[in-house]
């Protein structure tokens, strides 16, 4: 009886696995994607709930100034600084375009 060889398949298995989170991470519009980072401190949609600004409804040209300043290190910060970094500027742009047409509460 030959048995299966689970360690060749394994790599196959796993990224079937993960094609559907791939796929539907590229269905949603780029800048509410590259914007759900935000929400674990600012809150979904760039509604914060407290202890972090809310984001929803600021001004385009201050986030991105911000976020400039933050990955620069003008800005100093506890996380921002490492987060702001991982983006490019079209990206910051992206998530500016969207947190400013969010409706403030």
């Amino acid at each position: 009886m030959r048995k299966p060889h689970l360690p060749l398949a394994a790599p196959f298995i796993l990224a079937a696995l993960c094609l559907p989170v791939a796929v539907q991470a590229s269905s949603l519009p780029k800048a509410q994607y590259f914007s759900a980072t935000c929400a674990n401190c600012h809150g979904t949609d760039g509604y914060s709930v407290g202890g972090s600004v809310s984001l929803a409804g600021y001004d385009r040209a201050k986030f991105i100034e911000t976020m400039k300043a933050f990955q620069t290190g003008q800005r100093p910060a506890t996380l921002m600084h490492q987060i702001s970094k991982g983006y490019t500027d079209e990206q910051i742009a992206l998530m500016a375009d969207y947190f400013s047409s969010r409706k403030p509460r």
